[in-house]
């Protein structure tokens, strides 16, 4: 199969493809003498985990821009200056001059920060100014689209980067953010992102416990992200078709990437995080619009990834209110299983092989929160000039998310191959505000009709 193919190519040829099963080896626990081997998935020291302390040590004087002034942005920057002491908010950037006031306005009476207004940028390209304003590190909490352009930026300009998840919507944007995150090493950069599971104290240790073989070798799992519907913005008079997608830009595509990518991204990445960070071979999926208000997405979606080995992960998430919720992850493994809403692993008999102690927990740390414990491990990072680069890592979970949506709007099973060389790229060729071509952002529909 062609290395290039078009979006149009990608889903003519994926509709065509067989549903054929993979063959894998059995993963059956290994017996020795009638008895089940202790055998880790990872040997201790060959995969990461975080040291989380309250707060980040001590250092040089950092100096932070944000690009993004929304709700997420300004809330990053909370989190970022309760983390670290010796952090500057020096430059903000965002397409709408209101919301840079905001965010300005809620620094000042929040923390006593005043942003400089000639350091307070405007339009597609205020984060080209803001990364080159002469900030060290740098908050990226723009719509999704937007992530990998403005991550390689700041890349190529020596800046620290903290990228919100999901960091990618299309295949174009992958490929991108995966040279990218290269780049960076190289550099001595330290990029987080914010899939802050990887910094939530309880998923942690799971993880170590999981690595050090506490449920055997991994079978599968279910993860979801059913919750109510998130918000939406009716268009207003005097803005443009540019203006009311971005402002509504949870509820399109093409900024997005559709919930599955933008909130379920969590969910799908810890199964990742959890099995070693191995991404699935193809998906199945389905999905429908029942409820949605704005935009071209839908509001639910059941994938069934298939992962090497016959691994399978069962994957739902739904926007709508009034439904039965559940935000959870769980692993099956050949001895047990773990399950993220009690914080414990069990075995198949009921018994509690693990439990995270949270009393213990409290007595020696005060700071619970995973959305600050990430900018401690961001700043420590680059305090300590040790280079950690999360973005490889958020970017494959990213397109595994972006696989699932595109197996439920097509309706064929999709393969990591070809979506990984996929010639998408959803960002329209003209950033600029004004009239769009609304024709073209139409809800999918799989399958053929009659």
């Amino acid at each position: 199969m062609s290395n290039k193919i078009s979006r149009r190519a990608f889903l003519s040829t994926s509709a065509a493809l067989g549903a054929a099963s993979v063959a894998g080896a059995s993963l059956l626990s290994a017996c020795t003498g009638g008895k089940e081997t202790a055998k880790p998935l990872r040997a201790a020291g060959t995969y990461y985990v975080p040291e989380l302390p309250d707060k980040a040590n001590p250092g040089r004087e950092l100096k932070v821009g944000l690009i993004g002034c929304g709700g997420r942005g300004t809330g990053a920057v909370d989190n970022l200056l309760e983390a670290a002491d010796g952090i500057t908010v020096t430059a903000l950037g965002d397409v709408f001059p209101d919301r840079v006031k905001a965010a300005r306005s809620s620094i000042a009476e929040a923390h006593g920060q005043e942003v400089p207004e000639e350091n307070c940028f405007v339009g597609f390209d205020a984060y080209q100014k803001v990364i080159d304003s002469g900030v060290d590190m740098v908050i990226v909490a723009t719509p999704p689209v937007f992530r990998p352009v403005h991550f390689q930026y700041a890349t190529s300009k020596g800046v620290h980067s903290f990228l919100e998840k999901p960091i990618c919507v299309d295949s174009k944007g992958y490929r991108t953010i995966m040279a990218t995150a290269k780049q960076a090493e190289a550099k001595g950069l330290s990029v987080v992102c914010g899939t802050q599971r990887h910094h939530q104290r309880p998923y942690v240790e799971a993880f170590q416990k999981i690595q050090e073989g506490m449920i055997g070798e991994i079978t599968g799992g279910n993860v979801y992200w059913n919750g109510g519907m998130l918000w939406y913005k009716e268009r207003e008079k005097g803005w443009s078709d540019m203006e009311w997608m971005i402002r509504d830009w949870v509820n399109w595509e093409w900024l997005s990437g559709d919930h599955i990518v933008e909130q379920h991204v969590h969910n799908i990445d810890v199964f990742n995080w959890m099995i070693g960070y191995k991404h699935p071979i193809k998906a199945t999926a389905f999905g429908s619009r029942q409820r949605r208000i704005t935009g071209d997405q839908y509001d639910n979606f059941s994938v069934d990834f298939v992962y090497e080995n016959g691994v399978h992960l069962h994957s739902m998430c739904r926007q709508i209110d009034g439904c039965s919720n559940n935000v959870s992850e769980t692993v099956r493994g050949t001895k047990g299983y773990w399950k993220s809403e009690d914080d414990a692993i069990y075995d198949y008999n009921g018994n509690v092989l693990w439990k995270f102690d949270y009393e213990a927990s409290r007595a020696k740390f005060s700071q619970e929160n995973p959305y600050v414990l990430e900018h401690v491990d961001w700043v420590n990072h680059i305090r300590s000039g040790e280079a950690y680069v999360e973005a490889g890592e958020c970017g494959m979970s990213s397109l595994c998310a972006v696989m699932g949506r595109e197996a439920a709007y097509t309706g064929a099973t999709t393969e990591w191959d070809d979506i990984s060389a996929a010639d998408m790229d959803l960002t329209p060729e003209k950033l600029e505000m004004g009239k769009m071509d609304m024709s073209k952002y139409k809800v999918h529909v799989p399958g053929s009709g009659k």
